[in-house]
């Protein structure tokens, strides 16, 4: 493992103006994270986890504060920038899919390699779409999958550019038991085949213990970060 973390996150705080005034969702909020480790987020709701889960994987800006992916400090990127940080470091996969309805399957997974202007890698999409069950489903549109087979194909999207770290928003929120399970075995099956850091929110306690680690929120606050002994990677 580098001595560089993979993510390092720094006294994050995240502030929102309101009516009644100003309100702190998070409180300088720090850990580090290494190649291959995987973190769980917990907590309850409201407690910030989605938003710490948002100014980690850059896709807002911190009121104070500093997040650092692969060594670059999202801080003083612009938009564009952090933009391109995130096609090349970064995999999502989100609890509601977000696939392009008018694309198949097999297109869906190329979008993040279409975004960097990278051609010629279906073979590779389609080798993924194999991976998560889903090759003889490569033509299907979304409306065509069930919630797993959309799910399954967000995770290959998310995998396409080998990413240095996945981040995962409740995978399993909208899944049934089975479904779940499975997409639980193919993340963290993911995660150690290609050495990926692994960052998932979710109120599944038994999915957050496969982690090597837990960070647990209340109203914006660290209050527990700990090992997990049992954890099936990290």
């Amino acid at each position: 493992m580098s001595d560089q973390p993979i993510l390092k996150v720094e006294k994050l705080t995240q502030t929102y103006p309101t009516a009644a005034g100003p309100i702190t969702v998070l409180h300088e909020v720090s850990f580090a994270l290494g190649a291959g480790e995987s973190l769980a987020i917990v907590g309850p709701s409201g407690s910030g986890k989605t938003t710490l889960l948002g100014l980690c994987a850059g896709l807002d800006r911190p009121s104070g504060g500093e997040v650092a992916l692969g060594g670059v400090s999202l801080g003083g990127l612009g938009e564009d920038a952090r933009a391109r940080v995130r096609n090349e470091q970064v995999g999502f996969v989100f609890q509601n899919f977000q696939l392009i309805p008018t694309l198949t399957a097999v297109e869906n997974v190329l979008v993040p390699l279409e975004l960097r202007g990278v051609s010629g890698r279906e073979p590779e999409a389609l080798a993924l779409l194999e991976r998560v069950g889903l090759g003889a489903r490569t033509g299907h549109y979304p409306i065509q999958l069930s919630g797993g087979e959309q799910q399954r194909v967000a995770l290959a999207r998310a995998f396409i550019n080998a990413p240095k770290i996945l981040f995962c928003d409740e995978p399993t929120g909208n899944l049934d038991g089975a479904t779940s399970h499975a997409m639980i075995d193919l993340i963290f099956g993911l995660n150690r085949e290609q050495g990926t850091t692994l960052v998932l929110v979710t109120h599944d306690l038994e999915l957050a213990k496969k982690c090597g680690r837990v960070l647990r929120l209340r109203d914006g606050r660290v209050v527990e970060d700990s090992e997990v002994k049992t954890g099936l990677t990290g």
